[in-house]
């Protein structure tokens, strides 16, 4: 999960602020200390450290502060402020042309994922409207060309290309090819190095210079850690980037790059990608991954997801069976595959307040449960999904055997849902208006 290290270490650092009624400057600054070596243990930037802990123990030992009615809580706020600012302050969006093509430039080293996210922010611009064109200017690497093909073919995006011709005049005539078909943003995907050398700026520049993009996009790896970060510093120094995609963080614990990039180089983090599915990559919200660093879970960002990826016509059927109390196991069955769509458990799971208290393996074994859940279910016949009442020693036993579960996973199934539907029996009679008319509450909320 990510962050999960340091989540761990600062939960417990402030802990032991919150334990104690009132604060001392001493306390605030052992405090630091452990703030201190847990932001060095997520590789973050030791400049970066030393001036975010400097700022947050003068903030903190203020009068105000330390004489206040929760001290700890505004000592946690203030380093939550601290982190939202280092990490850009806000949401950076992209820079678009008010002529088209938007051009965007990708560059990073091999291995970062470009290729991929180029797909994956020509699928994020086709969902909100717009007729984006990829163009492959990687003509060295063997199969980039064949790659971005595939990836654009599976979001349905064009890929314009030339073979393994010149960089700079396939960029030239992609700007032209989108002019003339009327594609509105134009994302490049240039070549990469596995180091930086003298020779792959030179060909950056030259493709800058020939198409002046309005976006240059560094994409970078978060699970390099501090090499990200140098590498991003690197490209910035000689292409004046515009911000950075951070791939890979949902397999970095430690977040170095994250907390660093934008302290480092001055330039927003932009967009992160969550995942290796396609639609796995989502805007930088700072503030977001602050509250999730600090375990105060990401409840908007775990929405937006809900709506893009769960059909309106269902969640409007299913809250109304929910709001009639007529939610059966069928509609428990369809939601779990809306869940799945979302993407892996442990990525949503994070999303929730106090995720950060738990273990992978709790997190995996969520997983298995839900896998064994939904196997249960679909060894039902409709009527016993639709009627859970009638599922008798008899049937308990068939289902057992038709999922490779045993009768005690049934039962523990069935009672579940039992207060599942108690629980949102309770939530609609607490929810009615004062005239008795009920208001709508999301289903992924009600599961």
């Amino acid at each position: 999960m990510a962050f999960e290290g340091l989540s761990e270490k600062l939960s417990a650092a402030f802990k032991k602020l919150k334990s104690k009624g009132k604060l001392s400057e001493s306390d605030v600054k052992e405090a630091m200390k452990e703030v201190r070596l847990a932001l060095l243990e997520a590789d973050v930037n030791y400049k970066v450290v030393k001036d975010f802990v400097k700022t947050v123990t003068e903030k903190s030992v203020g009068d105000q502060v330390l004489q206040s009615l929760t001290p700890a809580q505004q000592v946690i706020k203030i380093v939550n402020d601290e982190l939202i600012e280092l990490m850009g302050g806000e949401n950076t969006r992209i820079n678009f042309s008010s002529q088209i093509p938007t051009i965007i430039m990708m560059c990073g080293l091999q291995g970062a994922g470009k290729t991929t996210h180029c797909a994956k922010l020509a699928k994020l611009f086709k969902s909100q409207g717009k007729r984006p064109l990829m163009a492959a200017c990687d003509v060295y690497r063997p199969a980039a060309i064949k790659q971005l093909q595939v990836v654009g073919e599976q979001v349905g995006v064009p890929v314009f290309e030339m073979g393994q011709g010149d960089p700079v005049e396939i960029a030239k005539q992609a700007v032209k090819r989108a002019k003339d078909y009327g594609n509105d943003i134009l994302i490049i995907d240039t070549a990469g190095r596995l180091h930086i050398d003298e020779e792959l700026m030179d060909e950056l520049k030259n493709v800058k210079s020939a198409v002046n993009p309005n976006e240059i996009l560094l994409v970078i790896d978060a699970m390099t850690g501090q090499d990200a970060v140098n590498a991003a510093k690197a490209f910035d120094d000689a292409l004046e980037i515009n911000g950075t995609i951070l791939t890979k963080i949902d397999g970095d614990t430690r977040g170095g790059a994250a907390l660093s990039v934008k302290a480092v180089t001055g330039k927003p983090i932009k967009y992160v990608g969550t995942g290796e599915k396609l639609d796995e990559i989502e805007p930088f919200h700072p503030e977001r991954m602050a509250s999730r660093i600090l375990g105060m879970g990401d409840m908007l960002s775990l929405i937006e997801k809900a709506s893009i990826t769960v059909d309106e016509k269902d969640a409007a059927k299913l809250a109304k069976k929910m709001k009639e109390n007529s939610f059966d196991l069928e509609d428990l069955l369809d939601q779990m595959k809306q869940i799945k769509k979302m993407g892996p458990i442990s990525s949503i799971i994070s999303m929730f307040p106090g995720a950060n208290k738990l273990k992978d393996e709790d997190m995996q074994k969520g997983e298995q449960e839900m896998k064994k859940m939904e196997a249960i279910i679909n060894s039902m016949t409709k009527k016993e999904r639709a009627k859970p009442s009638i599922i008798n020693p008899q049937r308990k036993r068939r289902i057992a055997a038709g999922s490779g579960t045993k009768v005690e996973d049934i039962n523990r199934v069935l009672r579940q849902f039992e207060q599942m539907q108690k629980m949102m029996k309770q939530v609609n009679n607490m929810t009615r208006g004062k005239k008795g008319k009920r208001r709508f509450m999301p289903p992924m909320m009600g599961m």
